[in-house]
């Protein structure tokens, strides 16, 4: 019976050590499972911009340019381009709709060549019906997004370490990064929007003449603005988080007490 009795206080005595152990390692993070969940959706929130933001720099579908139909042709060309590469098509004016005057859209059917700019190994220009590309602005607009898709990472990295291992000074760090980086790729459509208005000014003097051309930003450009936005929305989310508790508290009674 004593030998019983001393086993069980020694077994009692080790499970108060590791419930304190576990209760000193969630004081320490300052983590509790309720603001965990909060950061987990804070988190999801951003996984959704920068699903956006990789599927937009990416994507070669910033800009769509159209020449206008030609009487008496069976074909008319259109391209499309991005951070990266463009891609010429030659579509049939017969799946064009018919209250279209230019060619389009790009999604059409038909013959394509796509190349990479070049201006990212031999600095050379791209031609694009007739019109030179300014490369030094293309050259900046690709850095700017591959900048901001590294501080996202940088971003996500942070916020994962919050929730693995419980180093919520990470919190701030990791909404800095994801603001920055929503703020690089909104710079960086804007830098594309200049691009797109140089290449249009760069009309080469060599025939044969350069056609007629109309310009429609396209569904990556989209997603990159959503990605911008959203990320700076989570990145607003975590800097809520990080703020002290009691401001929302006063704000916010819990139920139960009434005003006296």
């Amino acid at each position: 019976m004593m030998w019983s009795n001393f086993f069980l206080q020694e077994e009692n005595r080790r499970r108060e050590a590791a419930g304190r152990r576990r209760a000193h390692g969630r004081c320490r993070s300052g983590l509790t499972p309720e603001r965990q969940g909060k950061v987990k959706l804070a988190l999801l929130l951003a996984a959704v911009g920068a699903t956006l933001a990789v599927l937009s720099v990416g994507t070669e579908f910033w800009v769509e340019l159209n020449t206008y139909k030609a009487n008496g042709s069976a074909v008319c060309e259109a391209a499309h381009l991005g951070l990266w590469k463009v891609c010429t098509k030659r579509l049939w004016q017969a799946d064009v709709p018919a209250d279209r005057d230019t060619c389009g859209p790009a999604e059409l059917p038909g013959e394509a060549n796509c190349t990479y700019f070049k201006f990212f190994t031999t600095g050379e220009n791209a031609r694009i019906f007739q019109r030179t590309t300014k490369k030094e602005v293309n050259l900046a607009a690709a850095v700017i997004a591959v900048l901001g898709l590294v501080v996202m990472a940088l971003g996500c990295l942070c916020i994962i370490m919050v929730l693995t291992k419980g180093a919520e000074f990470l919190l701030r760090v990791g909404a800095v990064c994801f603001g920055l980086s929503g703020l690089l790729l909104l710079v960086s459509l804007e830098v594309f929007r200049h691009s797109v208005r140089a290449l249009l000014q760069g009309v080469s003097p060599e025939p044969p003449p350069a056609p007629r051309l109309t310009y429609e930003y396209s569904w990556s450009l989209g997603c990159g603005v959503g990605a911008g936005l959203i990320l700076l929305l989570g990145a607003g989310c975590f800097l809520l988080l990080t703020l002290p508790s009691w401001p929302w508290g006063s704000l916010c009674p819990k139920r139960g007490h009434r005003a006296t």
